[in-house]
């Protein structure tokens, strides 16, 4: 596989057209973890997708890495699914975390990609359910909607003390 900035613009715009099939994973996941975790969770909409998918690669670094994944997720399928499922997992993880952002949200994310990849069957083979259970997990966790991401950490440290 070659990378090339077009082939990143192109991976980039093939993610922002998958919002009808990325969304509603996106709520659904999000409907079951607040349930799980007895807590509500705002929906994303298909604008709120597009402008997160537009941040994700207007980041150099993080576009190359993640047009990457994305790439050889597409190209992806194992015949029998089985034997292969270890690197279209770990594909999909790294995917997550990439688009979620730094630790600990690369963490959350890659938690969320195994949660969202067992309700993921999507039409074209292994590689294209992981990544799309990539792109939910990641999104989701990227964008706002969370309680706990909407207020002030107890932990931080006020950095006037430490100069």
């Amino acid at each position: 596989m070659i990378l090339t900035p077009e082939r990143v613009a192109d991976e980039a715009e093939w993610v922002r057209t998958r919002a009808d099939v990325i969304v509603p994973l996106i709520n659904e996941t999000r409907a079951e973890l607040g349930a799980a975790f007895q807590t509500d969770v705002d929906e994303v909409s298909p604008e709120m997708y597009r402008d997160a998918v537009a941040s994700v690669f207007a980041d150099g670094d993080v576009a190359v890495n993640a047009a990457a994944y994305v790439a050889l997720l597409r190209d992806l399928d194992v015949e029998g699914d089985y034997p292969g499922f270890v690197v279209d997992e770990v594909l999909g993880r790294e995917l997550a975390a990439a688009i979620a952002g730094g630790t600990p949200l690369s963490l959350l994310a890659q938690a969320t990609f195994h949660f969202a990849d067992v309700r993921t069957h999507s039409a074209g083979g292994a590689g294209i359910d992981d990544l799309d259970a990539a792109l939910a997990a990641g999104f989701q966790t990227r964008l706002p909607g969370w309680d706990w991401r909407e207020t002030e950490s107890p932990f931080a440290v006020d950095t006037e003390q430490l100069r």
